[in-house]
């Protein structure tokens, strides 16, 4: 009798624990593809608001460009969004994706950083050493002036 009885509770806190609403999917549901470009520059908008832009001002709020560039409402991203994350296999496939493609992001831009870093040592170091080094005597016809002046005497 006591095992019948704990069996009725636990199946019936097992039951209650369950989420047993299904969520219908959406009429203008975004696709897949377009929801991993949208959550990336989410994503990249989120993370650039604590960095200067071109007009030097930080604290921008990018998420209605981002918005505006798919062509969605705030509205449409949240249904879309829920019925997403409702389907946790398919979510986490889309998390999945937006992960590689920011870090494929991150080594594009940490290469072009480095070879911009080298480029600009590579030139101070050029600069020292040329002020470094010391000048050698300008002949005449060395200078630019001297060849136009001939040119013009000619």
């Amino acid at each position: 009798m006591n095992k019948t009885i704990y069996i009725l509770i636990l199946s019936a806190f097992f039951t209650a624990c369950t989420s047993n609403t299904i969520i219908k999917k959406p009429t203008n549901l975004i696709p897949e593809d377009q929801m991993v470009d949208l959550l990336t520059d989410i994503l990249l908008a989120d993370g650039g608001d604590n960095i200067k832009n071109l007009n030097l001002q930080r604290n921008v709020n990018y998420f209605p460009l981002v918005f505006k560039k798919y062509q969605i409402d705030t509205t449409l991203f949240k249904e879309s969004n829920y019925f997403y994350t409702s389907r946790i296999d398919d979510y986490s496939k889309i998390l999945r994706k937006v992960d590689e493609r920011l870090k494929a992001l991150k080594e594009k831009y940490s290469a072009e950083i480095k070879l911009v870093d080298s480029l600009a040592k590579k030139k101070r170091d050029s600069i020292r050493n040329s002020k470094k080094s010391p000048s050698r005597k300008q002949k005449k016809g060395d200078r630019i002036e001297d060849s136009l002046d001939e040119n013009l005497k000619k």
